[in-house]
């Protein structure tokens, strides 16, 4: 039977609600170890993280992943298939949350909020073959031969080190998976201004992939193109064929938030009619950021720490939570 390997990034006395869960769901299995990283460098923590480990599987996690009992199932399921070197599930907003956090989870999975990668939201449609689009890190299972032989995750890179590693996964002929069915419960955001924070840092990260792979494909760029727009249409703001897209976006944004509002019967959903434009400004503006200020650098934390907090085939450790 294959093991896992189940690896968390988690910030110096950070508190790591996965290890909570997962000691609740399951306290004895034999078939993982949990690895903690703690340190400020999260692609170099994963990275220390899976050379110590010792399971066949590596199962990334955030420190507030709550997955099911059924995932490391759904997952050895999928990598049944010897072609198969990556499954992963949605990121799923917890019924338990706030109406703002449902707010930005209805955003993040609406087709028109965040375009290809929405399906990393909400749980939709069957075990499929997928890309880097639909596969989240904080829901991740890669076999550890793989991820070790390629390196694993470019160190200048974070967020988006798991969707430069996937494409080096699948140029090296190998087979991606998305379960809807193995997801996580993980909370939003909980203030506008942190859930900003988060859509500048995605740009970013996007916009510091596509340096570091010189791969700009069209569909990643739209929130780019859109601000370029916006600040053209506003400069000629007389020239009233220009505001013709502006308006068929608000229409799509009007419609989008009353399909919302009709699945979910939260009035607070017609509020996406303010924040479906303000992800995508923000979104755009982090991506030229990241263009202008180049390929980054590494980010080296020489303090990070490794603790294997349950080994294969024993409980777990005492006095380490």
């Amino acid at each position: 039977m294959s093991t896992f390997s189940i690896i968390i990034p988690v910030k110096p006395g950070g508190f790591v609600a996965a290890c909570q869960h997962l000691k609740k769901i399951l306290p004895d299995d034999p078939c993982y170890e949990i690895v903690l990283a703690e340190g400020c460098a999260p692609s170099q923590q994963r990275n220390l993280a899976a050379k110590a480990a010792c399971g066949d599987v590596l199962y990334f996690l955030d420190d507030d992943s709550l997955l099911g009992p059924d995932n490391f199932t759904l997952c050895l399921d999928g990598m049944n298939d010897p072609a198969v070197a990556v499954v992963g599930g949605p990121s799923v907003t917890p019924v338990g949350d706030s109406w703002l956090q449902q707010l930005f989870g209805y955003a993040l999975a609406s087709s028109f909020g965040s375009g290809a990668v929405h399906n990393r939201y909400h749980a939709a449609g069957l075990t499929r073959k997928t890309t880097d689009k639909e596969l989240i890190l904080c829901n991740l299972a890669v076999r550890r031969s793989l991820f070790l032989s390629l390196n694993g995750f470019n160190e200048c890179l974070y967020p988006n080190e798991e969707n430069e590693f996937l494409e080096r996964v699948t140029a090296a002929g190998h087979t991606l998976l998305h379960n809807p069915s193995m997801r996580i419960y993980r909370s939003q955001r909980s203030t506008l201004r942190a859930f900003v924070r988060q859509m500048f840092s995605y740009g970013r990260g996007r916009g510091q992939q596509a340096l570091i792979t010189s791969s700009y494909p069209v569909t990643s760029f739209i929130p780019l193109f859109f601000v370029i727009y916006l600040v053209v249409a506003l400069m000629g703001v007389k020239y009233v064929l220009l505001l013709v897209p502006l308006m068929i976006y608000l229409t799509a944004t009007f419609i989008s938030s009353l399909w919302v509002l009709r699945r979910t019967g939260r009035p607070s959903s017609l509020l996406l009619i303010g924040l479906y434009p303000l992800m995508h400004v923000v979104n755009g503006i982090g991506l030229l950021w990241g263009l202008l200020n180049g390929k980054p650098d590494a980010v080296q934390d020489s303090t990070i720490r490794i603790r294997k907090i349950k080994l294969l085939g024993v409980p777990f450790l005492e006095n380490t939570m």
